[in-house]
């Protein structure tokens, strides 16, 4: 009766470790997948270089800055950049700036979209991935 026992415990040890690791290696600390574009990523970070960042999480894809002057500008902006997916596409990227006296126009914050968007070609096409 005995035996029987710990044949019993032994399989149900093995049977609930087998069932723990799946088989699978586990991912290495740092290599877990971004779903976010880089080069959006990259190309926002370049684009609003003179606003200070605060936050920058590639897992999230969200950027936030503080308020700084970009060149030839008397007025500070921050902004909040969300890259929400894996596309070089204008649908993966939501700019939101706003000024000292509210949000800005939304000329202006086109003209930052399409600013980070073709920067963000540029890197892809330097990169050669075409």
């Amino acid at each position: 009766m005995l035996k029987f026992v710990r044949t019993g415990l032994v399989a149900l040890l093995i049977g609930s470790l087998a069932s723990c690791g799946g088989g699978q290696t586990p991912t290495p600390r740092g290599a877990e997948n971004v779903a976010v574009n880089r080069y959006l990523w990259a190309a926002s970070l370049d684009v609003l270089d003179f606003l200070p960042v605060q936050s920058a999480d590639p897992f999230t894809g969200v950027i936030s800055t503080g308020y700084g002057t970009p060149p030839g500008s008397g007025s500070a902006y921050r902004a909040t950049v969300r890259v929400i997916d894996p596309a070089l596409d204008a649908r993966s990227l939501q700019v939101a700036l706003q000024s000292r006296s509210g949000p800005v126009s939304i000329e202006t914050q086109t003209a930052i979209e399409n600013a980070i968007l073709s920067r963000a070609r540029q890197l892809r096409i330097a990169d050669g991935i075409l």
